[in-house]
């Protein structure tokens, strides 16, 4: 299956619109993606792919927390759930957002796009076994995240 950063984005949007009502939601789809990507890279790996982006982030959304990850697993992302939380929905939203596209962006330069688009597929649980094509794909998404 040919994929591209589109498909990626387009998948990251879908996923975060409208705005999550919870700001524990939006920090879920990071600890699910956190999850797949450790397995890979490690939590090295992963601290350092999360620090960049959200370093990058901070010149959109200024108000971004950046910060070193706790060692408890279930702190690791305290000070992005703070930060979304202190926003309205819509800036939380556009913010969550920019940070995994650019998360995502970064992850695929180093891994492949192919690769970045199955880790999200399999982190979100999104099923495309039976899809034919990207449009299929999206037409799929969009109608499990309205369910």
């Amino acid at each position: 299956m040919e994929t591209s950063p589109l498909l990626r984005h387009q998948l990251i949007k879908n996923i975060l619109a409208p705005p999550a009502e919870k700001i524990a939601d939006a920090v879920n789809l990071w600890t699910q993606l956190a999850t797949q990507i450790i397995a890979i890279i490690g939590e090295g790996g992963f601290n350092s792919l999360y620090i960049r982006s959200t370093f990058l982030a901070r010149s959109t959304y200024p108000w971004l927390a950046v910060g070193a990850s706790p060692p408890q697993t279930d702190q690791r992302f305290e000070a992005l759930k703070t930060s979304l939380q202190n926003q309205t929905p819509a800036q939380a939203s556009a913010a969550n957002i920019l940070l995994l596209t650019l998360f995502t962006d970064i992850l695929s330069s180093l891994i492949g796009e192919e690769l970045t688009v199955n880790i999200l597929y399999v982190a979100w649980n999104i099923n495309v076994s039976d899809a034919v094509d990207d449009k299929k794909i999206l037409i799929e998404l969009t109608q499990g995240v309205s369910k």
